[in-house]
């Protein structure tokens, strides 16, 4: 009776030591994992920024004497900050309002359609990345008076 022994298998390599350094500079994120980050970043800011939009919409709203103080920060500056700051401020909070707003649609959408493919995953990647961009784009010439 002669027994066969089983093939050899080739052994998998293992990954145990990553260098951080050496690795992950070379290594390509996708898309969108990139626009997932820049959610994750833009509600950071957002949340950081949060007495500095709680003050521009009370300063806003309160009455027509804090209104023209609101707009003369934007103009003149406030404290010991040129009013360009200040407008570079504003247009930081209206990118991550707005971003952050597309991404969460993007991934709701994901999440209620169980759309969980490569190619979806990319082009509505790029579409949040080109519409939170543009109306930022749009808003910020508003802001900074090019119409």
């Amino acid at each position: 009776m002669s027994f066969s022994t089983p093939p050899i298998q080739a052994k998998r390599p293992e990954f145990r030591n990553i260098n951080a350094f050496k690795d992950l500079p070379g290594y390509r994120w996708p898309l969108a994992s990139i626009i997932s980050g820049m959610h994750r970043v833009s509600g950071l800011i957002l949340f950081l920024l949060m007495p500095f939009i709680i003050w521009m919409f009370d300063t806003s709203i309160s009455s027509e004497y804090s209104f023209a103080r609101f707009t003369s920060a934007f103009s003149n500056g406030m404290l010991y900050l040129p009013g360009p700051v200040w407008k570079l401020l504003a247009l930081g909070v209206i990118w991550a309002y707005l971003h952050h707003f597309t991404a969460g649609l993007r991934h709701l959408y994901m999440e209620f359609r169980h759309a969980y493919s490569k190619e979806f995953g990319k082009s509505s990647a790029v579409a949040t990345l080109v519409f939170s961009l543009g109306l930022t784009a749009v808003l910020g010439a508003k802001l900074f008076g090019l119409y």
